[in-house]
């Protein structure tokens, strides 16, 4: 794996962990009973957005630091989702 397909995969698992840690702890302004005239109830009050990316930061290196690893130690390679035999064979 190369320098520049670490970082896609880093920034690929950055972003799905990120999409999954957003919704943790959402606070709504219909949770906190202060509905700003004009919103909807389910309108985010309160994200915690910089403490999210730092939890989100964390979490993506060990799941990269693992893909990385299984990657790089050859357990798992292309020809392993090969279903149709149309890689040839590796030697």
């Amino acid at each position: 794996m190369g320098i520049t397909s670490g970082l896609v995969l880093y920034a690929v698992i950055w972003f799905m962990t990120f999409l999954i840690v957003i919704p943790i702890r959402l606070e709504t302004q219909g949770d906190k009973g202060e509905i700003v005239p004009g919103t909807h109830a389910g309108a985010p009050e309160n994200h915690y957005l910089k403490q999210k990316a730092v939890i989100t930061t964390i979490a993506a290196f060990v799941i990269w630091a693992i893909v990385a690893g299984i990657i790089l130690s050859g357990v798992i390679s292309v020809n392993d989702f090969d279903w149709f035999d149309r890689l040839p064979d590796p030697k």
